[in-house]
């Protein structure tokens, strides 16, 4: 699948006293980016929770680049670098627009879980959801 790109404007609330972007907010406009993507694939958090269906965070890993600004336009590319059913890894690339410099490249680890938080193996309970995952998943070449 191409990568699902996102856009988000740095808010002057999300910089520092340096006016830089504040490290914390990198990985909220990580969770931005996942919930638009999952939309747009049909696999909407919204439709997770009709589900019962939770899918915490189990890591994040951040490479920060280079910083951003108030104001600055940052394009997010979203792509499932891998899922077996279980687990889910979402991988990002943040680039500055203006300056066309990558400011971040991350991921986030998720599992699934039912109401009672037991892990689901999303194959056997939601096969929809689970094959709209697999068919989205970074072709590696």
């Amino acid at each position: 699948m191409k990568e699902y790109e996102y856009k988000h404007k740095v808010h002057y609330y999300e910089t520092d006293r340096m006016g830089i972007t504040h490290h914390s907010n990198y990985i909220r406009w990580m969770e931005e980016a996942r919930v638009a993507f999952l939309d747009s694939i049909g696999c909407s958090y919204a439709k997770l929770e009709e589900m019962k269906v939770v899918s915490p965070v189990l890591k994040i890993t951040c490479d920060y680049k280079h910083t951003t600004t108030f104001d600055d336009d940052v394009l997010i590319k979203v792509k499932v670098k891998s899922y077996n059913g279980l687990k889910l890894v979402v991988k990002y690339t943040m680039i500055n627009m203006a300056s066309g410099q990558i400011s971040l490249e991350g991921e986030s680890e998720h599992c699934f879980l039912n109401e009672n938080g037991k892990i689901i193996r999303m194959k056997n309970e939601y096969p929809e959801f689970h094959n709209t995952l697999m068919t989205s998943m970074e072709n590696e070449e």
